[in-house]
């Protein structure tokens, strides 16, 4: 009898070792997995069967303010399934300030939720509420669709999708068309803590420029020998021509930077970054020329407002604003916008010209928006 038992005794003794493989049962979820002990005491459950795979066709997507954007996600299984699952999506933002290099473990517990969508449920929070919905155009398509882009919305968006233990994602930068502008204070240069650098920008209808934006205003050309905050609390300034007072001429061209600075006790300019506008700058025509005052009321006569610092270097860059004439905006500060340069129109390069802040008994054009 005990010759009959022993194949079996030395089956199930294999199987207990600590050495030995075993195939557990299917689970509910209708993976497959694998119970493998690597015969230190630690058993591991391996994936064995069908796989979760998370993609995007594009790691960036840029849009104008006030516009809606799709950033594109989807979920797919290999080999395929034959019946659709119930997955789990979770659409969350890291906002540019803090998005900068690659995507490290400890940026995921700063990130903040977006939406989670559970079937055809789903739920939006915060500042996103009401303006985000998943696309779903096809089987998988995850995207997000925001609508009513704001200035503050740029940074880096992960679409993550969970199926039971299966959990992959995808990150999607989100950036901005508009243009980086240098700002400094009616009182004069370097006159903003971080903070009122911050409201100043606000104040033109901008917010304080990225790294990532002034870098590529450099790329395109900015020149601008005086420091300005920028969103993450640095100092710099963009060099395209190196010069003495201006870092030097040993240095090669690129942004100079001051490095993090004390946000209430250093004072700076602001480099401020203007996105696209749902009105439009113009130059009202007068008869005659306009102190401030008479300027901030012939715009409110005109049905408009007087145009912001931000709102005019946002119709130059992104509407092709020309207009050799200069005008009094919101700010007290006098300017006209050039795309085309020309003869008694300033300098040979396309760009914002300033008079900087004249007194506000001068006379000049407005610039208006509506």
């Amino acid at each position: 009898m005990l010759a009959l038992l022993r194949p079996l005794l030395t089956a199930c003794l294999c199987l207990l070792a600590p050495g030995a493989r075993g195939r557990g049962p299917p689970r509910g979820d209708g993976f497959h997995y694998q119970d493998i002990s690597e015969g230190n005491g630690k058993g591991e459950i391996y994936f064995n069967g069908v796989r979760l795979h998370v993609e995007t066709p594009r790691l960036s997507v840029s849009a104008t303010r006030g516009s809606s954007v799709t950033l594109p996600c989807h979920f797919r299984y290999e080999p395929e399934l034959s019946a659709p699952r119930r997955t789990r999506v979770k659409w969350s933002w890291l906002p540019a300030n803090a998005a900068g290099g690659p995507v490290a473990p400890e940026a995921f517990a700063r990130e903040t939720e977006v939406m989670v969508a559970v079937g055809d449920r789903h739920r939006s929070y915060g500042g996103f509420r009401g303006r985000v919905r998943l696309r779903r155009s096809a089987p998988g398509d995850m995207s997000l669709v925001i609508t009513g882009l704001r200035l503050n919305d740029t940074g880096r968006y992960r679409c993550e999708v969970i199926d039971g233990l299966e959990d992959e994602s995808v990150t999607v930068e989100l950036e901005l068309r508009g243009v980086v502008f240098p700002y400094y204070s009616q009182r004069g240069r370097y006159q903003f803590n971080f903070f009122g650098a911050q409201q100043a920008c606000r104040d033109q209808e901008a917010t304080l420029a990225t790294f990532e934006q002034l870098f590529a205003a450099w790329e395109d050309g900015l020149d601008w020998c005086n420091a300005g905050w920028l969103a993450d609390g640095t100092v710099q300034y963009p060099i395209t021509a190196p010069r003495g007072g201006c870092g030097g001429v040993e240095l090669a061209p690129g942004l100079r930077s001051y490095g993090q600075r004390h946000r209430l006790l250093h004072r700076y300019d602001a480099f401020c970054f203007s996105a696209s506008l749902k009105g439009t700058v113009y130059f009202l025509k007068q008869q005659t020329k306009l102190n401030f005052t008479e300027g901030v009321q012939a715009c409110a006569g005109d049905g408009g407002r007087i145009a912001t610092a931000g709102q005019m270097y946002a119709a130059w860059r992104l509407a092709g604003l020309d207009r050799c004439d200069a005008g009094w905006l919101s700010d007290g500060s006098v300017r006209y916008p050039i795309t085309r340069a020309r003869a008694n129109c300033g300098p040979s390069e396309p760009g914002v010209r300033s008079f900087g802040f004249p007194p506000p008994n001068m006379h000049f054009g407005v610039y208006c928006y509506r």
